[in-house]
């Protein structure tokens, strides 16, 4: 089901996917990934290594399961949906889109809603499902 939903949301973005990985790591791994490739001294939820520019969607999205289950918790959603959330955002950081600027980040929330609107639609089965 979640390849099914990460290959369509790449679709969507009339993206191409190549390869991509997740890799689930602890707090402390991905703070180091942190200072060390983005010079960023702070935890964060998710890096993601591109290999490839767009459409060509190649690379590696690292996220901090202790991060997403404390953002969960202080959110109050299910660790599942967070977890989606974040998965989805580090997929369209490979489709092209930014979060450093107020409108990136609007519209980086934006299309993540749209990703898990789409999961959600493809695990009902809904007519959501057949488009994008």
């Amino acid at each position: 089901m979640l390849r099914a939903w990460l290959q369509r949301l790449i679709e969507g973005e009339n993206c191409t996917l190549q390869q991509l990985n997740f890799i689930f790591c602890s707090d402390a791994y991905l703070h180091g990934l942190n200072v060390q490739y983005l010079q960023h001294d702070t935890l964060t939820d998710v890096i993601t290594f591109p290999y490839a520019a767009p459409p060509e969607i190649e690379g590696d999205v690292f996220i901090s399961v202790e991060r997403v289950r404390d953002n969960a918790r202080e959110l109050g959603l299910p660790f599942e949906e967070e977890l989606h959330r974040v998965m989805a955002h580090g997929t369209l950081h490979l489709c092209g889109y930014g979060d450093k600027t107020p409108a990136e980040v609007a519209q980086m929330r934006e299309k993540e809603e749209a990703a898990l609107l789409l999961l959600q639609q493809l695990r009902e089965g809904g007519e959501g499902a057949d488009q994008q």
